[in-house]
């Protein structure tokens, strides 16, 4: 290596994904020079697209919620708010299939009251639960909606039992509390710190009537996370260098960092490290944290997505949830992913999948398409087009009771150097709007302490 391989930058961001991409764009926003090394050959992270013949593919199906501020603002930010459109209120078809007398349909679903009301006919109307077990529905919320999500004890104790402790049956926590939880914090009730359970209800559920509207992106991800973000990127001055990844990241003796990359060396006086935490733990420097080894305790959980295209419309609904089944969400992605003829594309999303994860595909086959059957009679009898698999074995961070003592802060000991990642102490799960949280505070930290300031919506919106 020569000198000539040396450049100057005054902040590079490693990692990009949805951290890193808004790392890099708040930076740059700034006015600062910025550089973002991404070892993929595309931005994105783990929500991500990819072609399959003549389909557009995303990995696995990611949602959001009107409450998700700091994602809305990425959306904005890259020009895509068009693309992944909210519902305009709460509604969320459930089938249960677990009856003798065939699927029966519920709904989950809001009205405009105020909160707490805007939910209350709602569930006085679902279907799937008893009169009493609504009533304990509504003692429990109200329980929760006292508790503090930032409080240290709460994230010793599961979701599981602070439920039975409030008189949630297991039928109860099958059609509500894990329908809505397992997709959200990619575990069951038993499997998750109560601290995290916490802020997702009172964040989706209890905080303004429309917080828990959905949105997903009506195109494939890879539109939005890679080819609008890029556009962005490039836009506000970023370099950015895909099939780059950090070697190693040093300290000079006038306190400037330098990253390598093998084919370069990156001189910066900051550094973002946006990568997962088994990777940050390898590139952190000594004496950089506390007990870096705790990165390493940080567990992680599966989701697998099963991708069925038929010769034929089976499902009149863009998605719908289940219970009494093995299925969890569907989602219609047919016009998202570009399929010619007739036919349809489902997507199956199966969080907290660690018992599926590895099965041969052929198995998985044999277990899903009955199981679509029996929810979506329209399948029987209709031919398959295509079927195959994605799996994410580290799709996130395992939010089990304890994580919370685990996920580092911003900051790091090392001046100058920052920590982002869904997996680090944002008070929310491995969500994209806890991605980008941590994002932007990676940034707004480097900033502070660059003595720069710089105004920014997000600010005020988390």
């Amino acid at each position: 290596m020569t000198d000539d391989s040396l450049r100057s930058s005054r902040a590079v961001v490693i990692g990009g994904g949805l951290a890193g991409i808004t790392s890099a764009l708040r930076l740059a926003d700034a006015g600062l020079d910025v550089t973002l090394l991404e070892g993929r050959p595309r931005l994105g992270g783990l929500a991500f697209s990819f072609r399959r013949g003549e389909l557009t593919v995303d990995n696995g199906q990611h949602v959001y919620l009107r409450c998700c501020t700091a994602y809305r603002w990425f959306l904005d930010r890259v020009d895509g708010t068009r693309l992944s459109p909210l519902q305009n209120r709460l509604d969320v078809p459930v089938l249960d299939v677990g009856r003798p007398s065939g699927p029966r349909l519920g709904r989950l679903r809001r009205n405009g009251l105020p909160v707490p009301f805007h939910l209350a006919a709602g569930l006085a109307g679902y279907r799937h639960l008893s009169l009493a077990e609504r009533a304990g529905v509504g003692r429990a919320a109200l329980a929760l909606g006292r508790l503090d999500p930032d409080d240290p004890a709460l994230d010793d104790i599961d979701f599981g039992s602070w439920l039975a402790r409030h008189g949630q049956s297991p039928r109860t926590i099958e059609a509500l509390w894990d329908l809505v939880g397992v997709a959200t914090l990619n575990a069951t009730a038993p499997n998750s710190s109560l601290a995290l359970a916490a802020k997702v209800f009172k964040t989706g559920l209890l905080s303004d009537r429309g917080a828990a509207d959905i949105g997903w992106a009506s195109v494939p991800l890879g539109d939005v996370h890679d080819t609008l973000s890029r556009k962005a990127l490039d836009s506000a001055g970023v370099r950015t260098e895909l099939r780059t990844k950090a070697g190693a990241l040093t300290r000079t003796d006038d306190g400037r960092w330098v990253v390598d990359t093998g084919a370069e060396r990156i001189e910066a006086d900051t550094v973002v490290l946006a990568v997962p935490q088994r990777e940050t733990h390898d590139l952190l420097p000594a004496g950089a944290l506390h007990a870096p080894e705790r990165l390493l305790e940080i567990g992680s959980s599966p989701i697998l997505n099963v991708h069925v295209v038929y010769d034929r419309k089976v499902l009149r609904q863009p998605f719908f949830t289940a219970i009494g089944s093995p299925v969890q969400w569907v989602f219609d992605r047919t016009e998202a992913s570009g399929l010619t003829g007739p036919g349809q594309y489902l997507a199956v999303s199966q969080s907290a999948a660690g018992e599926e994860i590895d099965l041969p595909v052929a198995e998985l086959r044999a277990r899903y398409l009955p199981e679509l059957e029996r929810l979506l009679p329209a399948a029987r009898g209709a031919g398959i087009r295509d079927f195959f698999v994605t799996r994410e074995r580290t799709a996130t961070f395992a939010p089990a009771p304890g994580v919370g003592r685990l996920r580092p802060g911003t900051r790091t000991r090392a001046p100058g150097l920052f920590l982002a990642g869904a997996w680090t102490a944002t008070g929310w799960p491995a969500t994209m709007e806890g991605a980008v949280r941590s994002g932007a505070g990676a940034a707004d930290a480097a900033l502070q302490a660059l003595g720069r300031t710089h105004e920014h919506p997000l600010q005020e919106a988390a």
